[in-house]
Protein backbone atom coordinates (compact mmCIF):
# COMPACT_ATOMS: atom_id res chain seq x y z
CA UNK A 1 0.00 0.00 0.00
CA UNK A 2 1.39 3.40 -0.82
CA UNK A 3 2.15 6.17 2.00
CA UNK A 4 -1.07 8.41 0.35
CA UNK A 5 -3.34 5.25 0.85
CA UNK A 6 -2.03 4.30 4.52
CA UNK A 7 -2.60 8.05 5.56
CA UNK A 8 -6.47 7.54 3.97
CA UNK A 9 -7.10 4.32 5.68
CA UNK A 10 -5.57 5.77 9.20
CA UNK A 11 -7.56 8.48 8.83
CA UNK A 12 -10.71 6.77 8.52
CA UNK A 13 -9.90 3.80 11.16
CA UNK A 14 -9.15 7.02 13.21
CA UNK A 15 -12.84 8.79 12.64
CA UNK A 16 -14.56 5.38 13.34
CA UNK A 17 -12.43 5.11 16.45
CA UNK A 18 -13.13 8.43 17.41
CA UNK A 19 -16.52 8.61 16.51
CA UNK A 20 -17.76 5.45 18.93
CA UNK A 21 -15.64 7.33 21.94
CA UNK A 22 -17.50 10.09 21.28
CA UNK A 23 -21.27 8.62 21.45
CA UNK A 24 -21.66 10.12 25.33
CA UNK A 25 -20.94 13.68 23.68
CA UNK A 26 -23.34 13.89 20.75
CA UNK A 27 -25.94 12.91 23.78
CA UNK A 28 -25.09 16.24 25.38
CA UNK A 29 -24.68 18.05 22.11
CA UNK A 30 -27.80 16.47 20.21
CA UNK A 31 -29.82 19.55 20.91
CA UNK A 32 -27.73 22.31 21.84
CA UNK A 33 -27.85 24.45 19.04
CA UNK A 34 -31.29 24.80 17.30
CA UNK A 35 -32.43 23.79 13.69
CA UNK A 36 -33.57 26.52 11.20
CA UNK A 37 -37.08 27.38 11.91
CA UNK A 38 -38.82 27.84 8.52
CA UNK A 39 -42.00 29.76 10.42
CA UNK A 40 -45.75 28.49 10.11
CA UNK A 41 -46.42 27.07 6.26
CA UNK A 42 -47.25 29.02 3.69
CA UNK A 43 -51.40 29.83 3.23
CA UNK A 44 -52.66 27.63 0.61
CA UNK A 45 -50.18 24.85 1.42
CA UNK A 46 -50.58 21.04 2.02
CA UNK A 47 -49.17 18.05 3.05
CA UNK A 48 -48.56 14.83 1.02
CA UNK A 49 -47.70 11.74 3.40
CA UNK A 50 -45.45 8.89 2.51
CA UNK A 51 -46.59 5.23 2.56
CA UNK A 52 -43.55 5.11 5.93
CA UNK A 53 -45.54 8.29 7.25
CA UNK A 54 -43.31 11.25 6.37
CA UNK A 55 -45.22 14.25 5.91
CA UNK A 56 -44.04 16.01 3.28
CA UNK A 57 -44.46 19.97 2.71
CA UNK A 58 -46.39 20.67 -0.98
CA UNK A 59 -46.90 24.16 -1.81
CA UNK A 60 -49.13 25.00 -5.21
CA UNK A 61 -49.44 27.81 -7.46
CA UNK A 62 -49.82 29.00 -10.94
CA UNK A 63 -52.73 28.41 -13.14
CA UNK A 64 -55.13 26.25 -11.93
CA UNK A 65 -56.96 24.97 -14.84
CA UNK A 66 -53.73 25.16 -17.12
CA UNK A 67 -53.37 21.55 -19.06
CA UNK A 68 -49.93 20.86 -17.81
CA UNK A 69 -48.62 20.50 -13.69
CA UNK A 70 -44.86 20.81 -13.01
CA UNK A 71 -43.66 19.18 -10.31
CA UNK A 72 -40.17 20.81 -9.06
CA UNK A 73 -37.93 18.32 -6.94
CA UNK A 74 -35.26 20.65 -5.28
CA UNK A 75 -31.38 19.78 -4.75
CA UNK A 76 -29.70 18.32 -1.93
CA UNK A 77 -29.50 20.55 1.61
CA UNK A 78 -31.65 22.72 -0.47
CA UNK A 79 -35.49 23.26 -0.63
CA UNK A 80 -38.73 24.14 -2.46
CA UNK A 81 -37.22 27.87 -2.41
CA UNK A 82 -34.51 27.32 -4.43
CA UNK A 83 -37.15 27.81 -7.65
CA UNK A 84 -38.12 30.90 -6.60
CA UNK A 85 -37.38 32.53 -9.86
CA UNK A 86 -39.14 29.49 -12.05
CA UNK A 87 -42.09 30.05 -10.12
CA UNK A 88 -42.19 33.93 -11.17
CA UNK A 89 -41.38 32.62 -14.64
CA UNK A 90 -44.36 30.23 -14.96
CA UNK A 91 -46.86 31.25 -13.39
CA UNK A 92 -49.17 31.97 -16.34
CA UNK A 93 -48.15 29.05 -18.10
CA UNK A 94 -48.76 25.78 -15.78
CA UNK A 95 -49.85 24.71 -12.50
CA UNK A 96 -46.64 24.30 -10.59
CA UNK A 97 -46.19 21.86 -7.78
CA UNK A 98 -43.28 22.58 -5.11
CA UNK A 99 -42.26 20.21 -2.14
CA UNK A 100 -39.28 20.10 0.22
CA UNK A 101 -37.70 16.38 0.30
CA UNK A 102 -37.71 14.30 3.24
CA UNK A 103 -35.68 15.91 5.96
CA UNK A 104 -35.56 19.54 4.01
CA UNK A 105 -37.37 22.50 4.32
CA UNK A 106 -40.81 21.50 6.18
CA UNK A 107 -40.87 18.22 5.60
CA UNK A 108 -40.23 15.33 7.94
CA UNK A 109 -36.79 13.78 8.23
CA UNK A 110 -38.19 10.19 9.02
CA UNK A 111 -36.19 6.73 9.23
CA UNK A 112 -32.55 7.94 8.27
CA UNK A 113 -31.42 4.37 6.62
CA UNK A 114 -34.69 5.72 3.98
CA UNK A 115 -32.16 8.73 3.12
CA UNK A 116 -31.67 7.60 -0.18
CA UNK A 117 -31.92 8.71 -3.49
CA UNK A 118 -34.54 5.35 -4.34
CA UNK A 119 -36.54 6.83 -1.40
CA UNK A 120 -37.20 9.69 -2.81
CA UNK A 121 -37.41 8.63 -6.42
CA UNK A 122 -40.30 7.04 -4.93
CA UNK A 123 -41.65 10.10 -2.95
CA UNK A 124 -41.69 11.85 -6.09
CA UNK A 125 -44.16 9.44 -7.34
CA UNK A 126 -46.41 9.88 -3.86
CA UNK A 127 -46.50 13.43 -4.43
CA UNK A 128 -47.60 13.51 -7.78
CA UNK A 129 -50.40 10.44 -7.15
CA UNK A 130 -51.60 12.89 -4.69
CA UNK A 131 -51.38 16.15 -6.36
CA UNK A 132 -52.00 15.50 -10.12
CA UNK A 133 -52.75 11.33 -10.80
CA UNK A 134 -54.32 12.06 -13.72
CA UNK A 135 -51.53 14.18 -15.60
CA UNK A 136 -50.47 15.27 -17.62
CA UNK A 137 -47.06 16.10 -15.63
CA UNK A 138 -43.75 17.92 -16.69
CA UNK A 139 -41.49 16.92 -13.77
CA UNK A 140 -38.36 19.50 -13.10
CA UNK A 141 -35.49 17.65 -10.85
CA UNK A 142 -32.35 19.89 -9.69
CA UNK A 143 -28.91 17.73 -9.09
CA UNK A 144 -30.02 15.75 -6.45
CA UNK A 145 -34.09 16.12 -7.57
CA UNK A 146 -32.66 15.08 -10.99
CA UNK A 147 -31.72 12.09 -9.37
CA UNK A 148 -35.13 11.86 -7.80
CA UNK A 149 -36.65 11.84 -11.14
CA UNK A 150 -34.20 9.29 -12.70
CA UNK A 151 -34.69 6.74 -9.49
CA UNK A 152 -39.03 7.34 -9.74
CA UNK A 153 -37.84 6.51 -13.96
CA UNK A 154 -36.68 2.79 -12.24
CA UNK A 155 -38.95 2.06 -10.14
CA UNK A 156 -42.55 3.23 -12.15
CA UNK A 157 -41.40 3.43 -15.57
CA UNK A 158 -44.67 2.95 -16.85
CA UNK A 159 -45.46 6.79 -15.50
CA UNK A 160 -43.38 7.89 -18.73
CA UNK A 161 -45.45 8.35 -21.77
CA UNK A 162 -48.74 8.06 -19.29
CA UNK A 163 -48.74 10.69 -16.30
CA UNK A 164 -45.71 11.84 -17.20
CA UNK A 165 -44.80 13.79 -20.70
CA UNK A 166 -41.87 15.72 -20.17
CA UNK A 167 -38.84 15.69 -17.90
CA UNK A 168 -36.25 18.32 -16.97
CA UNK A 169 -33.15 17.33 -15.65
CA UNK A 170 -31.05 19.97 -14.56
CA UNK A 171 -27.07 20.45 -13.29
CA UNK A 172 -27.17 16.53 -12.03
CA UNK A 173 -25.98 12.83 -13.41
CA UNK A 174 -26.94 9.40 -13.80
CA UNK A 175 -23.86 8.26 -11.56
CA UNK A 176 -19.99 8.09 -11.62
CA UNK A 177 -20.09 11.00 -9.17
CA UNK A 178 -17.07 10.29 -6.47
CA UNK A 179 -14.86 8.04 -9.22
CA UNK A 180 -12.42 10.67 -9.94
CA UNK A 181 -9.98 13.46 -7.47
CA UNK A 182 -8.21 13.20 -4.09
CA UNK A 183 -12.15 12.41 -2.93
CA UNK A 184 -12.63 9.58 -5.23
CA UNK A 185 -9.68 8.07 -4.45
CA UNK A 186 -10.08 8.12 -0.71
CA UNK A 187 -13.47 6.82 -1.29
CA UNK A 188 -11.89 3.44 -3.38
CA UNK A 189 -9.19 3.16 -0.47
CA UNK A 190 -11.71 2.69 2.61
CA UNK A 191 -14.00 0.99 0.45
CA UNK A 192 -11.21 -1.59 -0.41
CA UNK A 193 -10.59 -2.00 3.07
CA UNK A 194 -13.90 -2.44 4.22
CA UNK A 195 -13.98 0.94 6.23
CA UNK A 196 -15.88 2.78 4.17
CA UNK A 197 -19.60 1.87 5.63
CA UNK A 198 -18.73 1.94 9.12
CA UNK A 199 -16.57 5.70 8.72
CA UNK A 200 -20.19 6.78 7.27
CA UNK A 201 -22.36 5.29 9.99
CA UNK A 202 -19.26 7.06 12.39
CA UNK A 203 -20.00 10.79 10.77
CA UNK A 204 -24.05 10.48 10.78
CA UNK A 205 -23.11 9.12 15.02
CA UNK A 206 -21.10 12.37 15.57
CA UNK A 207 -23.36 14.71 13.32
CA UNK A 208 -24.90 16.57 15.89
CA UNK A 209 -21.52 17.31 17.03
CA UNK A 210 -20.42 18.68 13.89
CA UNK A 211 -23.52 20.38 13.84
CA UNK A 212 -22.45 22.51 17.08
CA UNK A 213 -19.38 23.42 15.34
CA UNK A 214 -20.84 24.62 12.15
CA UNK A 215 -20.45 28.16 11.69
CA UNK A 216 -23.13 29.60 9.43
CA UNK A 217 -21.52 32.22 7.12
CA UNK A 218 -18.33 31.55 7.98
CA UNK A 219 -15.43 32.71 5.71
CA UNK A 220 -14.67 29.06 4.95
CA UNK A 221 -18.13 27.93 4.29
CA UNK A 222 -18.49 30.97 1.63
CA UNK A 223 -14.95 29.56 -0.11
CA UNK A 224 -16.56 26.23 -0.19
CA UNK A 225 -19.51 27.43 -1.59
CA UNK A 226 -18.35 29.97 -4.30
CA UNK A 227 -16.06 26.82 -5.65
CA UNK A 228 -18.15 23.95 -5.77
CA UNK A 229 -21.63 26.11 -6.61
CA UNK A 230 -20.58 28.90 -8.51
CA UNK A 231 -18.78 28.59 -12.37
CA UNK A 232 -15.96 30.94 -13.76
CA UNK A 233 -17.84 34.28 -13.65
CA UNK A 234 -21.21 33.89 -11.65
CA UNK A 235 -20.39 34.34 -8.28
CA UNK A 236 -21.64 37.31 -7.25
CA UNK A 237 -21.78 38.26 -3.41
CA UNK A 238 -25.05 38.60 -3.00
CA UNK A 239 -26.27 35.72 -4.72
CA UNK A 240 -23.45 33.58 -3.08
CA UNK A 241 -25.06 35.12 0.47
CA UNK A 242 -28.14 33.79 -0.35
CA UNK A 243 -27.40 30.08 -1.79
CA UNK A 244 -25.40 30.37 1.55
CA UNK A 245 -28.23 31.36 3.81
CA UNK A 246 -30.48 28.52 1.78
CA UNK A 247 -28.65 25.84 1.90
CA UNK A 248 -27.15 26.03 5.25
CA UNK A 249 -30.85 25.86 6.75
CA UNK A 250 -30.52 21.99 6.85
CA UNK A 251 -28.77 20.41 9.69
CA UNK A 252 -25.45 18.38 9.06
CA UNK A 253 -27.81 15.29 10.67
CA UNK A 254 -29.61 15.36 7.91
CA UNK A 255 -27.28 15.98 4.85
CA UNK A 256 -24.61 13.44 6.49
CA UNK A 257 -27.76 10.38 6.77
CA UNK A 258 -27.57 11.24 3.13
CA UNK A 259 -24.04 11.42 2.09
CA UNK A 260 -23.94 7.61 1.67
CA UNK A 261 -26.43 7.08 -1.36
CA UNK A 262 -24.56 9.47 -3.38
CA UNK A 263 -21.55 7.28 -3.28
CA UNK A 264 -23.15 4.32 -4.66
CA UNK A 265 -25.41 6.33 -7.05
CA UNK A 266 -26.09 4.59 -10.55
CA UNK A 267 -29.43 5.14 -12.49
CA UNK A 268 -27.87 5.05 -16.31
CA UNK A 269 -30.66 2.09 -16.60
CA UNK A 270 -33.27 4.14 -15.35
CA UNK A 271 -33.02 6.86 -18.55
CA UNK A 272 -34.91 4.11 -21.11
CA UNK A 273 -37.69 5.26 -19.75
CA UNK A 274 -36.99 8.42 -20.21
CA UNK A 275 -36.86 8.34 -24.06
CA UNK A 276 -40.59 8.12 -24.71
CA UNK A 277 -41.06 11.99 -23.83
CA UNK A 278 -39.77 15.15 -24.43
CA UNK A 279 -36.74 15.86 -22.05
CA UNK A 280 -34.41 19.02 -21.60
CA UNK A 281 -31.04 18.49 -20.64
CA UNK A 282 -29.22 22.24 -18.72
CA UNK A 283 -25.90 22.31 -17.06
CA UNK A 284 -23.12 24.72 -16.32
CA UNK A 285 -19.91 24.58 -18.68
CA UNK A 286 -17.88 25.16 -15.01
CA UNK A 287 -20.32 22.92 -12.65
CA UNK A 288 -17.60 21.32 -10.16
CA UNK A 289 -20.46 19.07 -8.61
CA UNK A 290 -22.17 17.26 -11.84
CA UNK A 291 -19.70 18.31 -14.31
CA UNK A 292 -21.23 18.81 -18.14
CA UNK A 293 -19.61 15.29 -18.77
CA UNK A 294 -22.53 14.09 -17.00
CA UNK A 295 -25.50 16.00 -19.10
CA UNK A 296 -23.50 15.00 -22.00
CA UNK A 297 -24.00 11.31 -21.67
CA UNK A 298 -27.40 11.23 -20.42
CA UNK A 299 -28.25 13.10 -23.45
CA UNK A 300 -26.60 10.39 -25.57
CA UNK A 301 -28.40 7.85 -23.30
CA UNK A 302 -31.91 9.08 -23.76
CA UNK A 303 -31.17 10.08 -27.30
CA UNK A 304 -33.04 12.06 -30.19
CA UNK A 305 -35.82 13.19 -27.55
CA UNK A 306 -33.36 14.43 -25.40
CA UNK A 307 -32.07 18.64 -26.01
CA UNK A 308 -29.02 19.58 -24.50
CA UNK A 309 -27.98 23.47 -23.01
CA UNK A 310 -24.68 23.46 -21.64
CA UNK A 311 -24.72 27.34 -20.12
CA UNK A 312 -20.87 28.71 -20.42
CA UNK A 313 -19.49 29.64 -17.63
CA UNK A 314 -22.11 28.96 -15.25
CA UNK A 315 -21.76 26.71 -12.08
CA UNK A 316 -23.91 24.14 -10.01
CA UNK A 317 -26.73 26.98 -9.14
CA UNK A 318 -27.36 27.66 -12.55
CA UNK A 319 -31.10 27.80 -12.10
CA UNK A 320 -30.55 30.97 -9.78
CA UNK A 321 -27.33 32.34 -11.80
CA UNK A 322 -28.71 31.57 -15.07
CA UNK A 323 -31.96 32.10 -14.64
CA UNK A 324 -32.99 33.72 -18.01
CA UNK A 325 -31.68 30.22 -19.81
CA UNK A 326 -33.34 27.83 -17.15
CA UNK A 327 -36.52 29.64 -17.81
CA UNK A 328 -36.33 29.06 -21.32
CA UNK A 329 -35.73 25.71 -21.73
CA UNK A 330 -38.41 25.19 -19.24
CA UNK A 331 -41.13 26.95 -21.55
CA UNK A 332 -39.69 25.16 -24.84
CA UNK A 333 -39.90 21.87 -22.45
CA UNK A 334 -43.54 22.61 -21.66
CA UNK A 335 -44.50 23.54 -25.46
CA UNK A 336 -42.30 20.41 -26.66
CA UNK A 337 -44.56 18.36 -23.60
CA UNK A 338 -48.17 19.84 -24.60
CA UNK A 339 -47.23 18.78 -28.28
CA UNK A 340 -46.26 15.22 -26.92
CA UNK A 341 -49.73 15.05 -25.16
CA UNK A 342 -51.59 16.20 -28.01
CA UNK A 343 -50.43 13.93 -30.11
CA UNK A 344 -50.65 10.91 -28.26
CA UNK A 345 -53.71 12.07 -26.91
CA UNK A 346 -55.04 11.97 -30.79
CA UNK A 347 -53.23 8.26 -31.34
CA UNK A 348 -54.96 6.75 -28.70
CA UNK A 349 -58.68 8.68 -29.75
CA UNK A 350 -57.96 7.47 -33.40
CA UNK A 351 -57.08 3.75 -32.51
Amino acid sequence: MTRRGAAIVAAGAGAVFLAYRAVPVVRQLATVRPTFDPGPPPHGSTTVTTPDGVKLHVETDGDPLAQLTVVFVHGFTACLDEFVLQRAALQDRARLVFYDQRGHGRSELGDIARCTIDQTGEDLGTVIDAMAPAGPVVVVGHSMGGMSVMALARRRPELFGETIVGAFLLATAAGDLVTTGALGHAVARLRKVHLLDPYLRSLQRISPVLERLREPGSPSARRFYEHYLFGTDDADPAMVSLIMELLERTPVTVSSAFWPTFLDHDEVTSLAALREVPVEILCGSADRLTPARHSRQMAEEIGPNATLTVVPGAGHSVNATRSEAVDEALLRLLDRAEAYHQERHARVANA
